[in-house]
């Protein structure tokens, strides 16, 4: 299978002595544990972080002229994809900068690069942090409740991190390792310190546990917390060909020359990550009893050598680890629990983590859950909480059988190219799986002569997304689905109690989607638009229905609200769930140099010829999005009362002049406004609004952002809130 989490590094070619530089100073920072300053500054960061977990994303043209030279577009990439996998986050150019923002994120540690057009990579030269093994790489830190274990204790409080030299015997060479000891550490204390050797994975080094893993964090806080005992930990270099020998011949013996560690076994425990783990089970297997406590963290291998009463007898805890289906070691650990089951080895097993892949966010977890079991009694062996079992191995279908996208019931989606892009050197799927619905790539991995790229899990609801081949915007072809205004985007929903309201109600008990055709006056041409009618509509009726004029955003048409807002299920669902006033919904082309006059002059005058409609402003209701939204603010200013319930979505007040806040307070029975969150690009315009319409003495309905950006995620859950206050009494 192709994970989505960061495997491959990435090439660079053509990035100049500013990056060189960079190189230079994050290879000067090894030596030390404070990072050097980087070699290149600039005027303002180009990452910032907000109290709620918003990251703003901001490169001044010229510093991104001067730093990448000639180029199409610029992407943060970093652990922000689904399940903290690595993926692209694409920023704008906006004015005099490159910018976007990203959030709310979780809680926790991020670290990520810049990339321009695909291979031009470099570091962020206005973060001082840095990781060695990854000198592209910067880290920024968001706190919160779930991540106060990775947060920083009070200075003075935690342990000491040092760096420990030795000449080794299999490298023949001068290497290091990272030692950290306990707050209170007493190097002439009578009783030695039980010791865990924590290794790191395949391309990393000693330091990333510290650097990247958090690991003097973690354990600070475990042992201020008393949930931890007192130790000492050793993180060594791997990279070695005779990684035991190295372990037992040169690292543990400077250790113990070094610091007050005991040498019994029963006092000695080894874990690590990917490489690491499968170090420590090979360990585990050849030198049964050499470390009373193991841990492996998605570092599943098969073993050659299995003694099991040995390994029984000298092992207190064996705990295995790992990801969901993006983790690469998922199948193997899967296969591992099967030989240790049918040998007869006791293990522990902290269950899948359905929310993390093959990545640090994974194996910090699996740390802070290894560490308080070391040395001591504890009485819960079962998995983590929200852990689940592992059943069987995940499988796709042989490649060009597979249905795109082909989704499971745990919802992890599987892209696949078709054969045309053989010979492509760069293939990304971009949709909007980032927090709040906001677009974001993920890598595809070539499988034959195809792409594929495995996602997840993605939460219930509405997904669009394009293939990204070469830097150009490809339809997946594959997927029958359209959006008529957008050419290369493709759909598909993922069915769930918190999306029941986009998914189809039951064949014939819905409502009737048509297209109303007429001759526009203002366009000088014929024009289109949709009308929902609801189950039972009675062209006869003796009461005409209330109607609400519903428009799209720029660069959108009239297709748009039932291609992406799911509008048709929208309301369908609410009209069966009696949240929904009978009523006409008519979705006309906004794209007009006068919409106010098209709206007047021909949509409503048109729709009230076809159908059994009211003329009463009272039983009529005009909203919009983005443009639409701007559309509906004029057609309010100027002829106040005419709609009495106005809905804008993402949209801003605009100019005070003129309006009669009397009139519009007068005609309107319900004016309720909404905008996304900080990751919606009008949000700033739109606070401002507010100033003005309270200046002005409007009377309105806002109840704060709407989670999600200034895209579908956030409209959609602005028509389901919206919809139900139509023509009620009440």
């Amino acid at each position: 299978m192709v994970m989505a989490s960061r495997q491959r590094r990435t090439r660079r070619f053509g990035i100049g002595r500013r990056l060189a530089a960079l190189l230079l100073g994050a290879a000067m920072a090894v030596a030390g544990l404070a990072a050097a300053p980087p070699a290149v500054t600039a005027e303002a960061p180009w990452v910032s972080v907000d109290e709620n977990g918003f990251v703003t994303f901001t490169i001044s043209a010229e510093e991104a002229q001067s730093t990448f030279g000639d180029f199409s577009q610029i992407v943060a990439e970093g652990n922000f994809g689904p399940s903290a996998n690595w993926a692209q986050w694409g920023l704008a150019r906006r004015g005099a900068n490159w910018t976007s923002v990203m959030g709310p994120l979780e809680p926790g540690l991020y670290y990520y690069q810049f990339t321009a057009d695909d291979t031009n990579v470099v570091k962020d030269p206005t973060n001082p942090t840095s990781v060695a093994s990854e000198p592209e790489w910067s880290t920024f830190f968001v706190p919160g409740d779930s991540a106060d274990l990775l947060a920083d204790v009070p200075e003075g409080s935690g342990g000491a991190v040092e760096t420990m030299t030795y000449r080794s015997t299999v490298t023949r060479g001068e290497r290091s390792a990272l030692v950290w000891t306990p707050p209170g550490y007493d190097a002439d204390r009578s009783e030695p310190y039980p010791v865990l050797y924590l290794q790191h994975g395949g391309g990393q080094g000693h330091r990333d546990w510290v650097e990247v893993g958090r690991a003097k964090q973690i354990f600070d806080n475990l042992t201020l917390r008393g949930e931890m005992e007192p130790m000492v930990v050793v993180m060594g270099d791997g990279n070695v060909a005779d990684f035991q020998k190295e372990l037992l011949r040169n690292i543990m013996r400077e250790a113990r020359h070094d610091y007050n560690i005991s040498h019994s076994p029963s006092q000695q425990a080894l874990a690590g990550l990917s490489m690491g783990g499968g170090q420590t089970l090979a360990t585990l297997s050849e030198r049964p009893g050499e470390f009373a406590y193991l841990g492996v963290f998605a570092g599943a291998r098969n073993l050659t050598t299995i003694d099991a009463e040995k390994i029984n007898e000298g092992t207190e805890l064996l705990r295995l680890y790992t990801g969901n289906v993006t983790d690469g070691a998922h199948n193997r650990t899967y296969r591992l629990m099967q030989q240790l089951d049918a040998a007869g080895v006791e293990y522990q097993f902290d269950g899948v983590n359905p929310d993390r892949g093959h990545n640090w966010n994974a194996w910090q977890e699996n740390l802070i859950d290894f560490a308080p079991r070391l040395f001591q009694k504890v009485d819960d062996d079962g998995p983590s909480p929200g852990h689940l079992p592992l059943e069987g191995e995940f499988t796709l279908p042989p490649t060009g059988t597979t249905p795109t996208p082909w989704i499971t019931e745990d919802r992890f989606v599987t892209f696949e190219t078709t054969t045309d892009f053989k010979d492509a050197e760069h293939v990304t799927v971009w949709g909007n799986w980032a927090p709040g619905g906001s677009w974001i790539r993920v890598e595809m991995a070539r499988v034959g002569d195809r792409w594929r790229a495995t996602i997840g899990p993605l939460k219930p609801g509405f997904h669009h997304y394009r293939l990204i081949v070469d830097r150009v915007s490809t339809k997946d072809t594959s997927n029958p689905t359209r959006v008529t205004s957008e050419p290369t985007w493709s759909t598909f929903f993922i069915p769930g109690e918190e999306a029941r309201l986009l998914a189809d109600v039951p064949e014939g008990q819905g409502g009737t989607v048509e297209t109303m055709t007429y001759q526009s006056t203002v366009a000088g041409a014929e024009r289109k638009a949709y009308v929902w009618t609801p189950p039972g509509y009675d062209p006869n009726r003796a009461e005409p229905y209330p109607v609400f004029y519903l428009q799209h955003g720029g660069g959108q048409n009239y297709t748009d609200w039932i291609e992406m807002g799911r509008a048709k299920q929208i309301l369908d669902n609410h009209f069966l769930d009696g949240n929904l006033e009978p009523m006409v919904v008519v979705m006309g082309n906004g794209n007009s140099s006068n919409f106010t006059r098209e709206l007047r002059e021909n949509i409503v005058p048109v729709s009230l010829e076809r159908y059994n409609i009211s003329d009463e402003p009272s039983q009529r209701a005009l909203a919009g999005l983005s443009m639409g939204g701007g559309q509906t603010y004029t057609v309010l200013k100027a002829f106040p009362g005419e709609f009495a319930y106005i809905g804008t979505f993402s949209a801003g007040f605009g100019s005070a002049t003129g309006v009669d806040a009397q009139a519009i307070n007068d005609g309107t029975t319900l004016l309720k406004i909404y905008v996304g969150d900080p990751t919606d690009f009008v949000y700033p315009s739109f606070i401002n609004s507010l100033a003005v319409m309270d200046q002005l003495g409007i009377d309105y309905e806002y109840d704060g952002p709407t989670p999600g950006p200034h895209g579908w995620d956030a409209w959609q859950k602005n028509l389901i809130d919206f919809a139900p206050l139509l023509f009620r009494s009440e």
